[in-house]
């Protein structure tokens, strides 16, 4: 278990870097960002598949493409609402995803969520409320679009969860890096910047510090009970709320604060509820 909490740490760091570099990066368009992205994940995905002959097609090829729309709109906005709002900010809100996963799951996958769920997910939104109600610095914008990069990023579960095991997960990954890079190049073509010295590493280290965060956090989730990993991945939180408040000078009021802590609260008891639930089911049977 010590083994699993170790990778979803190391995962939780790279997420932060990851978010750091592209805060510090907004001289270049969120295309071009997205671009260096995806394409220093294939580095890594499009090899591994060969090396271990997996058919790189995949066998869900509409679904593995909506995914990958639905992860590119998701990852463009967010980067996009890290232009107006504060890292910490941006990354809580984007883990309300779940909430919209699960809206989503009881329409389009006919699942029944429990009323005392609903509570825990009202709770974290109810965080965001906290947000925009009460700090006045909080622009709009940014707050817009880390909720639909949410929204999106609730489609991407679902998508995945109607993919289950019948594609190998680097496949999946491998999809949306694939497209991601020609999207993200072709709508960076009128309005790319030549990157200059320190630029190109700091490019280039997107998609390093996104596949090792990727494969960190799989593998603590491999090793490791669901209920006990999964609260650390919001260590993220914390992690891009400090260096911002180190290294980019970003400033958080006590509202601020306060709703990030409840969004993460409401979260943690919803999963909490649904590892004690299983955990009974499982007993039972």
């Amino acid at each position: 278990m010590k083994k699993a909490i170790f990778y979803m740490i190391i995962s939780a760091i790279a997420f932060t870097l990851l978010n750091v570099f592209v805060k510090s990066l907004g001289q270049f368009s969120v295309y071009q960002i997205v671009f260096f992205r995806a394409l220093g994940s294939l580095v890594f995905t499009f090899p591994y598949l060969l090396k271990k002959k997996v058919p790189i097609y995949g066998n869900k090829k509409t679904l593995l493409i909506l995914r990958s729309v639905f992860g590119l709109t998701s990852m463009l906005l967010f980067f996009l609402s890290l232009r107006y709002i504060t890292m910490g900010t941006a990354v809580s809100i984007r883990y309300i995803a779940p909430i919209f996963a699960s809206i989503f799951a009881v329409f389009l996958l006919k699942e029944n969520i429990k009323p005392i769920q609903w509570l825990f997910l009202a709770l974290a939104f109810s965080g965001v409320l906290v947000l925009k109600g009460f700090d006045k610095n909080l622009q709009i914008e940014g707050l817009l679009y880390a909720l639909i990069s949410a929204v999106f990023a609730g489609l991407v579960y679902i998508t995945i969860r109607r993919i289950g095991d019948k594609d190998h997960p680097v496949v999946v990954v491998n999809y949306f890096m694939f497209i991601s890079t020609i999207i993200g190049g072709l709508l960076t073509l009128r309005n790319w910047i030549t990157p200059i010295g320190y630029e190109w590493l700091a490019l280039l280290s997107l998609g390093v510090f996104g596949y090792f965060a990727q494969l960190y956090m799989t593998k603590a989730m491999q090793i490791g009970e669901t209920n006990v990993i999964t609260p650390f991945k919001y260590l993220e939180v914390i992690f891009t709320t400090v260096i911002g408040l180190l290294w980019l000078n970003e400033a958080y009021s006590l509202y601020t604060l306060l709703g990030m802590l409840i969004i993460i609260t409401g979260l943690c008891l919803n999963l909490f509820y649904k590892s004690t639930s299983t955990s009974s089911s499982s007993q039972k049977s």
